[in-house]
């Protein structure tokens, strides 16, 4: 028998955050990785550590051109995708009420948007892959509406809920990991949330449960402020962690 030719990973938002964890451990398991984030500067060390696994294709995801072109090298390196996880975006949050038009317009072109745009450059190159699968990585503000009266659908919910029914005849799993809001069916047997406290935590739990390739992965936050969004008293003192590395206190999303 041969040997298992590594898997192809396409993951996005990768500058901080949860997807700066998940980039390492894929990395560490011999996976081939293409990674997104505005900038290439901030993953320049990982390509150092593992410069024949990593594919550094940064950019502006919010923007179709960037995204073609950025599927467009992929191609050329690897001719195929196995798995994306999208996680670029923003986790902006609007106090007032109702929610200001411009926030809903933000909130959905740095999410859904550039969401869109991955997985139509994606789609090719996945089922050009072997047991393709696309997971999408919500935040509280990209799950939910802004608002319960506007911006109805406009979340990555009906995203990928129309996504999975799109691409389950063409034999492409997709899974939305999205926030537990302190789900009672999360709890252990003394009635305890087991809560992800890092984003290092964040990662191993969603690496370790999408082997599973379910339609939706609850990530059991029990103080979602934790980890959406970052509090800024949170970020004191952290100022010597490189970009593109993991740590406790980053936000789970990634700029698109």
């Amino acid at each position: 028998m041969g040997v298992k030719p590594p898997r192809r990973y396409w993951l996005t938002g990768a500058g901080d955050g949860v997807a700066a964890s998940l980039a390492v451990k894929l990395l560490e398991s011999g996976a081939h990785l293409a990674i997104s984030s505005r900038s290439a500067q901030p993953c320049e060390a990982l390509c150092a550590r593992y410069p024949d696994q990593l594919l550094i294709v940064p950019g502006d995801l919010t923007d179709s051109q960037t995204v073609r072109e950025i599927g467009e090298r992929i191609a050329q390196q690897w001719g195929a995708l196995d798995t994306v996880i999208l996680n670029a975006g923003t986790t902006e949050y609007a106090g007032a009420h109702p929610t200001p038009q411009a926030f809903i317009e933000q909130l959905v072109r740095s999410n859904l948007l550039a969401a869109s745009f991955c997985i139509k450059t994606a789609l090719p190159l996945l089922q050009a892959g072997v047991l393709p699968h696309l997971t999408g990585i919500a935040s509280p503000a990209t799950y939910l509406s802004p608002s319960h009266t506007e911006a109805s659908g406009s979340t990555m919910g009906s995203l990928f809920e129309s996504t999975r029914v799109r691409l389950a005849p063409r034999g492409i799993d997709v899974t939305l990991v999205r926030p537990g809001f302190d789900h009672v069916s999360l709890c252990l047997d003394d009635g305890v949330l087991p809560t992800v406290c890092s984003t290092d935590e964040a990662a191993t739990y969603i690496l370790a449960n999408l082997a599973e390739r379910p339609p939706e992965l609850i990530l059991p936050v029990a103080a979602l402020a934790a980890l959406w969004p970052l509090p800024e008293s949170a970020r004191t003192g952290q100022t010597d962690i490189a970009p593109c590395q993991p740590d406790t206190w980053s936000p789970i999303k990634g700029r698109p």
